[in-house]
Protein backbone atom coordinates (compact mmCIF):
# COMPACT_ATOMS: atom_id res chain seq x y z
CA UNK A 1 0.00 0.00 0.00
CA UNK A 2 2.71 2.60 -0.98
CA UNK A 3 2.55 6.01 -1.98
CA UNK A 4 0.90 7.02 -5.54
CA UNK A 5 2.18 9.94 -7.23
CA UNK A 6 0.16 11.84 -9.83
CA UNK A 7 0.12 14.64 -12.19
CA UNK A 8 -2.54 16.21 -13.44
CA UNK A 9 -4.26 16.88 -10.20
CA UNK A 10 -6.42 18.86 -9.30
CA UNK A 11 -8.22 17.91 -12.85
CA UNK A 12 -11.40 15.64 -12.57
CA UNK A 13 -10.12 12.59 -13.47
CA UNK A 14 -7.24 12.99 -11.31
CA UNK A 15 -9.07 13.70 -8.21
CA UNK A 16 -11.85 11.31 -8.20
CA UNK A 17 -8.79 8.40 -8.85
CA UNK A 18 -7.48 9.53 -5.92
CA UNK A 19 -10.76 9.59 -3.92
CA UNK A 20 -11.07 5.56 -5.45
CA UNK A 21 -7.48 4.56 -4.66
CA UNK A 22 -8.63 5.92 -1.14
CA UNK A 23 -12.09 4.28 -0.70
CA UNK A 24 -10.49 0.76 -1.92
CA UNK A 25 -7.79 1.13 0.40
CA UNK A 26 -5.05 0.75 -2.29
CA UNK A 27 -3.17 3.55 -1.27
CA UNK A 28 -3.06 5.93 2.11
CA UNK A 29 -1.00 8.44 1.00
CA UNK A 30 -0.96 10.16 -2.13
CA UNK A 31 2.01 12.81 -3.83
CA UNK A 32 0.35 15.72 -6.51
CA UNK A 33 2.64 17.53 -8.28
CA UNK A 34 0.70 21.08 -9.15
CA UNK A 35 1.85 24.51 -10.88
CA UNK A 36 2.43 27.20 -9.25
CA UNK A 37 -0.91 28.52 -10.69
CA UNK A 38 -2.54 25.77 -9.46
CA UNK A 39 -2.27 25.62 -5.85
CA UNK A 40 -5.32 27.68 -4.43
CA UNK A 41 -7.55 25.12 -6.68
CA UNK A 42 -5.11 22.46 -5.90
CA UNK A 43 -5.55 23.28 -1.73
CA UNK A 44 -9.05 23.44 -1.68
CA UNK A 45 -9.58 19.81 -3.61
CA UNK A 46 -7.17 18.32 -1.06
CA UNK A 47 -9.02 19.14 1.99
CA UNK A 48 -12.33 18.09 0.35
CA UNK A 49 -11.09 15.03 0.01
CA UNK A 50 -9.05 14.26 2.91
CA UNK A 51 -12.36 14.89 4.80
CA UNK A 52 -13.81 12.43 3.25
CA UNK A 53 -10.57 10.42 3.81
CA UNK A 54 -9.18 11.69 7.37
CA UNK A 55 -7.17 8.57 7.33
CA UNK A 56 -5.54 9.50 4.08
CA UNK A 57 -3.04 12.26 3.51
CA UNK A 58 -2.44 14.01 -0.12
CA UNK A 59 1.31 16.06 -0.19
CA UNK A 60 1.39 18.55 -2.79
CA UNK A 61 4.63 19.94 -3.73
CA UNK A 62 5.06 22.35 -6.47
CA UNK A 63 6.63 21.66 -9.84
CA UNK A 64 6.42 21.78 -13.43
CA UNK A 65 6.19 18.67 -15.75
CA UNK A 66 7.90 20.83 -18.60
CA UNK A 67 11.23 21.30 -16.60
CA UNK A 68 14.07 18.54 -15.80
CA UNK A 69 12.95 16.88 -12.27
CA UNK A 70 9.99 17.95 -13.18
CA UNK A 71 11.29 21.37 -11.32
CA UNK A 72 11.56 19.90 -8.34
CA UNK A 73 13.62 21.16 -5.49
CA UNK A 74 16.53 18.75 -4.39
CA UNK A 75 15.42 18.39 -1.13
CA UNK A 76 11.85 17.42 -2.53
CA UNK A 77 13.42 14.70 -4.83
CA UNK A 78 15.71 13.33 -2.06
CA UNK A 79 13.00 12.66 0.19
CA UNK A 80 10.06 10.93 -2.34
CA UNK A 81 11.89 9.29 -4.66
CA UNK A 82 12.11 6.35 -2.69
CA UNK A 83 8.73 6.30 -1.38
CA UNK A 84 7.04 6.17 -4.77
CA UNK A 85 5.27 3.30 -5.55
CA UNK A 86 3.13 4.18 -8.60
CA UNK A 87 3.00 6.79 -10.76
CA UNK A 88 -0.13 8.47 -12.27
CA UNK A 89 0.52 10.51 -15.14
CA UNK A 90 -2.65 12.18 -16.56
CA UNK A 91 -1.52 16.52 -16.84
CA UNK A 92 -1.82 17.34 -20.42
CA UNK A 93 -3.90 20.02 -22.50
CA UNK A 94 -7.33 17.72 -23.51
CA UNK A 95 -8.38 21.25 -25.81
CA UNK A 96 -9.10 20.30 -28.82
CA UNK A 97 -8.38 23.56 -30.45
CA UNK A 98 -5.17 24.20 -28.49
CA UNK A 99 -1.84 25.76 -30.91
CA UNK A 100 0.97 23.47 -31.89
CA UNK A 101 3.65 24.65 -29.45
CA UNK A 102 1.84 24.60 -25.98
CA UNK A 103 0.26 20.93 -26.69
CA UNK A 104 3.97 19.81 -27.78
CA UNK A 105 5.06 21.67 -24.97
CA UNK A 106 2.77 19.94 -22.30
CA UNK A 107 1.94 16.81 -23.93
CA UNK A 108 5.26 15.42 -25.47
CA UNK A 109 7.83 17.29 -23.55
CA UNK A 110 5.88 17.21 -20.22
CA UNK A 111 5.90 12.98 -20.83
CA UNK A 112 9.82 13.02 -21.92
CA UNK A 113 10.21 14.71 -18.79
CA UNK A 114 7.78 12.63 -16.79
CA UNK A 115 9.58 9.34 -18.18
CA UNK A 116 12.60 10.54 -17.06
CA UNK A 117 11.90 10.83 -13.70
CA UNK A 118 10.21 7.50 -14.00
CA UNK A 119 13.55 6.03 -14.49
CA UNK A 120 14.99 7.32 -11.44
CA UNK A 121 12.02 5.58 -8.93
CA UNK A 122 13.84 2.85 -7.73
CA UNK A 123 10.78 1.40 -5.77
CA UNK A 124 8.35 1.68 -8.74
CA UNK A 125 5.47 -1.13 -8.98
CA UNK A 126 3.69 0.59 -11.58
CA UNK A 127 3.61 3.68 -14.27
CA UNK A 128 -0.15 4.55 -15.34
CA UNK A 129 -0.11 6.70 -18.46
CA UNK A 130 -3.34 8.04 -19.97
CA UNK A 131 -3.22 8.57 -23.29
CA UNK A 132 -6.50 9.11 -25.79
CA UNK A 133 -7.76 6.24 -27.75
CA UNK A 134 -7.54 9.79 -30.40
CA UNK A 135 -3.53 8.63 -31.19
CA UNK A 136 -5.40 6.87 -34.02
CA UNK A 137 -5.61 10.41 -36.01
CA UNK A 138 -7.30 10.21 -39.11
CA UNK A 139 -6.98 5.94 -39.33
CA UNK A 140 -10.06 4.17 -39.84
CA UNK A 141 -11.57 0.76 -39.65
CA UNK A 142 -10.42 -1.30 -36.82
CA UNK A 143 -7.94 -0.05 -34.51
CA UNK A 144 -6.34 -2.16 -32.03
CA UNK A 145 -4.59 -1.54 -28.87
CA UNK A 146 -1.59 -3.10 -29.82
CA UNK A 147 -1.09 -0.82 -32.74
CA UNK A 148 0.50 2.72 -32.18
CA UNK A 149 0.71 3.57 -36.14
CA UNK A 150 1.34 7.19 -37.29
CA UNK A 151 -1.76 7.79 -39.08
CA UNK A 152 -1.41 10.26 -42.82
CA UNK A 153 -3.17 12.93 -40.63
CA UNK A 154 -4.31 14.17 -37.38
CA UNK A 155 -7.88 15.63 -36.53
CA UNK A 156 -6.05 18.85 -34.33
CA UNK A 157 -2.71 19.09 -32.20
CA UNK A 158 -4.37 17.31 -29.18
CA UNK A 159 -4.27 14.06 -31.19
CA UNK A 160 -1.15 14.42 -32.87
CA UNK A 161 0.92 15.33 -29.58
CA UNK A 162 -0.48 12.23 -27.60
CA UNK A 163 0.36 10.32 -30.52
CA UNK A 164 3.90 11.47 -29.83
CA UNK A 165 3.70 11.45 -26.03
CA UNK A 166 2.52 7.74 -26.10
CA UNK A 167 5.45 6.78 -28.70
CA UNK A 168 7.94 7.76 -25.86
CA UNK A 169 5.91 5.95 -23.28
CA UNK A 170 5.94 2.88 -25.25
CA UNK A 171 9.91 3.03 -25.78
CA UNK A 172 9.77 2.58 -22.04
CA UNK A 173 8.00 -0.60 -22.09
CA UNK A 174 11.08 -2.90 -22.25
CA UNK A 175 12.43 -1.01 -18.93
CA UNK A 176 9.56 -0.30 -16.99
CA UNK A 177 6.37 -2.08 -15.36
CA UNK A 178 4.01 -0.09 -17.09
CA UNK A 179 0.28 0.02 -18.45
CA UNK A 180 -0.73 2.85 -21.08
CA UNK A 181 -4.24 3.64 -21.22
CA UNK A 182 -6.38 5.25 -23.76
CA UNK A 183 -10.22 6.43 -22.72
CA UNK A 184 -12.22 7.17 -25.64
CA UNK A 185 -14.47 10.80 -25.05
CA UNK A 186 -15.31 11.05 -21.70
CA UNK A 187 -18.12 12.18 -19.54
CA UNK A 188 -19.29 12.50 -16.54
CA UNK A 189 -20.79 9.97 -14.20
CA UNK A 190 -22.79 7.55 -15.65
CA UNK A 191 -25.22 7.41 -12.13
CA UNK A 192 -24.67 11.13 -10.62
CA UNK A 193 -23.80 12.94 -14.42
CA UNK A 194 -21.29 14.95 -12.05
CA UNK A 195 -18.33 16.72 -14.36
CA UNK A 196 -16.39 19.58 -13.87
CA UNK A 197 -16.50 20.39 -17.52
CA UNK A 198 -18.91 20.57 -20.48
CA UNK A 199 -16.61 19.55 -23.41
CA UNK A 200 -16.82 16.23 -25.53
CA UNK A 201 -20.63 15.29 -26.62
CA UNK A 202 -21.69 18.51 -23.96
CA UNK A 203 -20.72 20.57 -27.52
CA UNK A 204 -24.07 18.69 -29.01
CA UNK A 205 -25.99 19.59 -26.01
CA UNK A 206 -25.42 23.31 -25.75
CA UNK A 207 -26.29 23.50 -29.41
CA UNK A 208 -29.11 21.86 -28.85
CA UNK A 209 -30.20 23.68 -25.91
CA UNK A 210 -29.31 26.92 -27.86
CA UNK A 211 -31.61 25.74 -30.67
CA UNK A 212 -34.68 24.87 -29.13
CA UNK A 213 -36.99 27.55 -30.11
CA UNK A 214 -36.45 26.86 -33.12
CA UNK A 215 -39.91 25.19 -34.94
CA UNK A 216 -37.48 21.78 -35.10
CA UNK A 217 -34.19 20.94 -35.03
CA UNK A 218 -32.35 19.46 -37.77
CA UNK A 219 -30.12 16.42 -37.64
CA UNK A 220 -26.31 17.57 -38.75
CA UNK A 221 -25.26 15.50 -42.04
CA UNK A 222 -26.17 11.78 -43.11
CA UNK A 223 -23.64 10.42 -40.58
CA UNK A 224 -23.19 6.44 -40.42
CA UNK A 225 -20.56 6.36 -37.91
CA UNK A 226 -20.55 5.40 -34.24
CA UNK A 227 -19.57 7.67 -31.36
CA UNK A 228 -17.29 6.84 -28.69
CA UNK A 229 -18.05 8.57 -25.26
CA UNK A 230 -17.45 6.36 -22.00
CA UNK A 231 -18.38 7.70 -18.49
CA UNK A 232 -15.82 8.84 -15.85
CA UNK A 233 -16.53 5.95 -12.98
CA UNK A 234 -16.13 3.65 -15.87
CA UNK A 235 -12.66 5.36 -16.44
CA UNK A 236 -12.03 5.44 -12.51
CA UNK A 237 -13.25 1.82 -11.90
CA UNK A 238 -11.44 0.22 -14.73
CA UNK A 239 -8.16 2.20 -13.76
CA UNK A 240 -7.77 1.31 -10.49
CA UNK A 241 -8.63 -2.24 -11.14
CA UNK A 242 -5.91 -2.30 -13.80
CA UNK A 243 -2.96 -0.64 -11.41
CA UNK A 244 -2.78 -3.97 -9.10
CA UNK A 245 -3.22 -6.08 -11.95
CA UNK A 246 -0.44 -8.19 -13.26
CA UNK A 247 -2.29 -9.05 -16.41
CA UNK A 248 -1.95 -5.54 -17.40
CA UNK A 249 1.81 -5.21 -16.72
CA UNK A 250 3.61 -4.11 -20.18
CA UNK A 251 -0.23 -3.55 -22.07
CA UNK A 252 -1.49 -0.53 -24.11
CA UNK A 253 -5.51 -0.69 -23.21
CA UNK A 254 -8.66 0.42 -24.76
CA UNK A 255 -11.30 2.05 -22.19
CA UNK A 256 -13.72 2.59 -25.10
CA UNK A 257 -17.32 1.18 -25.50
CA UNK A 258 -17.08 -2.25 -26.18
CA UNK A 259 -20.60 -1.46 -27.53
CA UNK A 260 -20.97 2.64 -28.83
CA UNK A 261 -24.29 4.09 -30.45
CA UNK A 262 -24.18 5.60 -33.97
CA UNK A 263 -23.69 9.13 -33.73
CA UNK A 264 -27.12 9.64 -35.09
CA UNK A 265 -29.11 7.76 -32.72
CA UNK A 266 -27.05 9.82 -29.58
CA UNK A 267 -28.41 12.88 -31.45
CA UNK A 268 -31.87 12.22 -31.74
CA UNK A 269 -31.74 10.96 -28.20
CA UNK A 270 -30.42 13.97 -26.82
CA UNK A 271 -32.68 16.03 -28.95
CA UNK A 272 -35.89 14.34 -27.80
CA UNK A 273 -34.18 14.41 -24.20
CA UNK A 274 -33.94 17.66 -24.04
CA UNK A 275 -36.75 19.15 -26.52
CA UNK A 276 -39.63 16.35 -26.04
CA UNK A 277 -39.16 16.38 -30.43
CA UNK A 278 -37.29 14.30 -32.29
CA UNK A 279 -35.11 15.88 -35.00
CA UNK A 280 -36.82 16.57 -38.29
CA UNK A 281 -34.84 17.44 -41.59
CA UNK A 282 -31.18 17.79 -42.07
CA UNK A 283 -28.60 20.78 -42.29
CA UNK A 284 -25.55 19.33 -44.43
CA UNK A 285 -22.44 19.38 -42.38
CA UNK A 286 -21.03 21.53 -45.00
CA UNK A 287 -23.04 23.96 -43.59
CA UNK A 288 -22.38 23.39 -40.16
CA UNK A 289 -18.84 23.43 -40.96
CA UNK A 290 -19.04 27.06 -42.61
CA UNK A 291 -21.23 28.28 -39.80
CA UNK A 292 -18.63 27.48 -37.06
CA UNK A 293 -16.06 29.41 -38.90
CA UNK A 294 -18.48 32.11 -37.09
CA UNK A 295 -16.81 33.16 -33.82
CA UNK A 296 -19.68 34.57 -32.90
CA UNK A 297 -21.81 31.59 -34.18
CA UNK A 298 -19.16 29.07 -32.19
CA UNK A 299 -19.80 31.33 -29.22
CA UNK A 300 -23.24 31.60 -29.22
CA UNK A 301 -24.05 27.57 -29.59
CA UNK A 302 -21.43 26.95 -27.29
CA UNK A 303 -19.59 24.60 -29.43
CA UNK A 304 -15.55 24.15 -31.15
CA UNK A 305 -15.24 23.46 -34.48
CA UNK A 306 -12.82 21.00 -34.38
CA UNK A 307 -15.82 18.87 -32.48
CA UNK A 308 -17.35 17.91 -35.87
CA UNK A 309 -14.55 15.90 -36.62
CA UNK A 310 -15.63 13.24 -34.70
CA UNK A 311 -19.41 12.71 -35.69
CA UNK A 312 -18.01 11.56 -39.07
CA UNK A 313 -15.46 9.64 -38.31
CA UNK A 314 -15.86 5.96 -39.12
CA UNK A 315 -13.52 3.84 -36.65
CA UNK A 316 -14.39 1.48 -34.02
CA UNK A 317 -11.94 0.66 -31.44
CA UNK A 318 -11.00 -2.84 -30.59
CA UNK A 319 -11.42 -3.97 -26.99
CA UNK A 320 -10.71 -7.62 -26.30
CA UNK A 321 -7.71 -6.87 -24.09
CA UNK A 322 -9.24 -4.67 -21.42
CA UNK A 323 -12.42 -5.94 -21.60
CA UNK A 324 -10.61 -9.38 -20.96
CA UNK A 325 -8.67 -8.11 -17.99
CA UNK A 326 -11.44 -6.45 -16.64
CA UNK A 327 -13.89 -9.35 -16.67
CA UNK A 328 -11.96 -10.75 -13.84
CA UNK A 329 -12.48 -7.52 -11.97
CA UNK A 330 -16.88 -7.37 -12.90
CA UNK A 331 -15.79 -4.53 -14.62
CA UNK A 332 -18.28 -3.10 -17.54
CA UNK A 333 -18.96 0.20 -19.26
CA UNK A 334 -22.42 1.70 -19.14
CA UNK A 335 -24.80 2.18 -21.58
CA UNK A 336 -24.51 5.66 -22.84
CA UNK A 337 -28.03 5.76 -24.62
CA UNK A 338 -29.06 4.61 -20.93
CA UNK A 339 -27.49 6.47 -18.74
CA UNK A 340 -27.90 9.91 -20.55
CA UNK A 341 -31.24 11.00 -18.86
CA UNK A 342 -28.35 11.53 -15.95
CA UNK A 343 -26.04 13.25 -18.35
CA UNK A 344 -28.81 15.56 -19.38
CA UNK A 345 -30.47 16.35 -15.82
CA UNK A 346 -26.87 17.56 -14.94
CA UNK A 347 -26.43 19.13 -17.35
CA UNK A 348 -29.47 21.24 -16.77
CA UNK A 349 -29.09 22.21 -13.91
CA UNK A 350 -25.83 23.27 -14.60
CA UNK A 351 -25.72 24.66 -17.74
CA UNK A 352 -25.93 28.70 -16.76
CA UNK A 353 -22.55 28.19 -14.55
CA UNK A 354 -19.43 29.59 -16.67
CA UNK A 355 -17.34 27.32 -14.43
CA UNK A 356 -18.77 24.23 -16.67
CA UNK A 357 -18.74 26.02 -19.95
CA UNK A 358 -15.29 25.38 -21.98
CA UNK A 359 -13.95 29.32 -23.44
CA UNK A 360 -15.18 28.88 -27.25
CA UNK A 361 -12.32 30.81 -28.88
Amino acid sequence: MGVHFFTGFPGFISSQLIRELFLKNQSQEVIAIVLAGELVKANLERENIVAEFPNCSIHIVEGDITLPDLGLENQVIQEIVPQIEVLWHLAAIYDLAVPRDIAWKVNVHGTTMVNDFVRTLPNLRRYMYFSTAYVAGTREGVLRENELIRPHAFKNYYEETKYEAEHRVEDLKSEIPLTIIRPGIVRGHSETGETIKFDGPYFLLNMVDKLKYLPFIPYIGRSTSTINVVPVDYIINASTYLVDEKSAEGKTLHLTDPNPHPVQEVYRTMVKLLTNHYPKGRLPLILARISLQVLLIRKYLGVEQESLDYLTWNAKFDTSEAVSILKKGSIACPDFIQTMPRMIDFYLANKEDKRYQIQIK
